[in-house]
């Protein structure tokens, strides 16, 4: 099962941001910790798709930091 380490910062609008050190490109937010999480394992799955379809090589999880989530795929993804 993969886990990317994810970094949650909290935005100037009251939400909380989330990138992955792993896709720089990767963004996303929500408006509590929990929706944010939700949404980081959707855009995770989003990104990883878009690697398959562009036959980019798909980086391995880095080692997560003491202030990083570790975002896991959602079951129904398909193996990489």
């Amino acid at each position: 099962m993969l886990r990317y380490p994810a970094i949650l910062e909290p935005d100037t609008n009251d939400t909380i941001l989330v990138s992955f050190p792993d896709f720089p490109e990767a963004h996303t937010f929500g408006n509590d910790e929990t929706e944010a999480l939700a949404r980081a394992a959707d855009l995770l799955e989003d990104v990883l798709t878009d690697y398959i379809e562009s036959h980019r090589e798909i980086p391995p999880p880095s080692k997560a930091r003491k202030r990083d989530r570790l975002v896991t795929l959602p079951s129904l993804t398909p193996q990489l």
